[in-house]
């Protein structure tokens, strides 16, 4: 292991300690350790370090008093000027030269005193105070994009972290119901640098940021918020027709939709007009009629045609009333005329 930082004494700590070179002297605790002078000290030219965001890994020689059966770590938090001095970990075993502390804050300096430990919980004069900074945060990411006019998605993409400690990233959408932002996917693999996010509402406005995550979970500060809108539906056609003066047809007709990347039509027949329609055909988009024949007249429908555009996204125009032509509309008037024919011959 480096050596990051040594103190040959507490002079950097002064203020902290108040002179004193034994931390265990001025520690407020319900139990008072009962210190030993005579217990053999934790060499401090020996004490190596490497520091990380929120870990630090230690490594000392062992000492060779018989009576020693392990360690004890104490420290503080010199940038947020604490006083407090806490043990953070016993080691049981006299054998045992390296610990490392984790959950600390990036880019923060700590003053850290070690002392041997007897079995019946006697410790020796602890080393002179070893100070040492974590790493800084990692950057956050710098390149993300949204696209927009996908049909009910956004696609984000954005530039692989180039600090190989990234571990995964956490994208993150904006709830505007909540009115905060929720994790919506972990990505676990540092050159995986695209998502789809899909099921989303037409015509609508996302927003989304992505951080970053070192292997033991350190985040660093979001990216940009980048936004983006999910495609429209298409279009309604216009001016849509059905014919009520053909025998045993109807014909119905439209104007095309005004999108462009519209590809075909559906339409829909019922026999009420609020409800339970079935697609009767399928036509191309130059195809603006349709010829529905029936097997009676005076049969009536109702139709509603559907543009579908490229990526099956689809939008309904309003129902119409059709009805085909009954050539036998007034029964009586026939018969009528038949039986005048009838008493002329005779």
């Amino acid at each position: 292991m480096t050596n990051l930082m040594k103190t040959t004494s507490l002079a950097a700590l002064i203020l902290l300690f108040s002179g004193c070179t034994n931390i265990i002297d001025d520690l407020n605790g319900p139990i008072k350790p009962k210190v030993d002078n005579s217990i053999e000290i934790v060499n401090y030219n020996s004490i190596k370090s490497i520091p990380d965001m929120a870990n630090i890994g230690f490594e000392w020689e062992k000492v060779n008093d018989p009576r020693v059966v392990g360690y004890n770590f104490y420290r503080t938090e010199i940038d947020k000027g604490s006083t407090e001095l806490k043990l953070v970990k016993s080691i049981d075993n006299k054998y045992a030269t390296h610990y490392v502390d984790k959950e600390l804050e990036p880019k923060t300096r700590y003053a850290y005193q070690i002392s041997s430990r007897t079995a019946d919980g006697t410790e020796s004069k602890t080393t002179d105070a070893y100070i040492v900074q974590t790493l800084p945060r990692i950057v956050p990411v710098e390149f993300v994009q949204a696209i927009s006019n996908l049909p009910k998605s956004v696609k984000l993409v954005w530039r692989p972290h180039t600090d190989k400690r990234v571990g995964y990233y956490r994208i993150e959408k904006y709830n505007t119901l909540l009115n905060e932002w929720i994790i919506l996917k972990t990505v676990k693999e540092r050159l995986q640098v695209e998502y789809l996010d899909t099921g989303l509402d037409d015509n609508t406005s996302y927003k989304y940021r992505i951080k970053a995550f070192s292997f033991d979970d350190v985040e660093a500060a979001p990216s940009k918020t980048v936004i983006a809108k999910t495609k429209p539906l298409p279009a309604t056609v216009n001016n849509v027709q059905a014919t009520n003066n053909q025998p045993k047809k109807i014909t119905v007709s439209w104007e095309a939709s005004t999108t462009s990347d519209v590809v075909k039509y559906a339409i829909y027949r019922s026999t009420f007009s609020a409800f339970g329609y079935t697609k009767i055909k399928e036509v191309n988009a130059s195809t603006l009629q349709y010829e529905d024949t029936t097997e009676n007249t005076g049969k009536t429908y109702y139709y509603k045609i559907i543009a579908i555009d490229k990526d099956g996204l689809e939008n309904s125009s309003n129902s119409v009333q059709g009805m085909s032509f009954n050539s036998l509309s007034n029964p009586t008037s026939n018969l009528a005329k038949i039986e005048l024919n009838k008493n002329y011959y005779n």
